[in-house]
């Protein structure tokens, strides 16, 4: 499998916009673009974590090496579930955006059917 690596995603997620301006719409494939580069990401720092481990020659320097890669690992991790659970968010807000006038006072019922 091979991908142009300078390719740019076509859907930029969120976090490009300003909180202050009216975000892009999101659609499932803006979620589905997220996932696909978190995964490519992730692969290609467990390829990079690799090529490093195998060129150590101590039990120390392969710790740190180890240590480095979780730590990032995790850091992206985290930023990752962050943007991608926003996005989330958004596309529920934006589903159910039109329907909020339907949502007036329910009458009270007073524990009756």
């Amino acid at each position: 499998m091979t991908t142009a690596p300078s390719e740019p995603p076509p859907a930029e997620p969120a976090s490009a916009a300003p909180a202050s301006a009216e975000p892009a719409p999101v659609s499932l494939q803006t979620i589905a673009n997220a996932y696909r580069d978190y995964t490519r990401k992730s692969i290609e720092e467990f390829g990079s974590f690799v090529e490093q481990l195998s060129g150590v020659r101590s039990l120390d320097k392969a710790m740190t090496v180890q240590s480095e890669f979780v730590k990032r690992a995790y850091e992206t991790s985290v930023a990752e579930s962050q943007k991608i659970c926003e996005l989330h968010n958004r596309l529920a807000k934006q589903t159910l955006d039109p329907f909020k006038g339907l949502t007036g006072k329910a009458p009270t019922t007073h524990g009756k059917p």
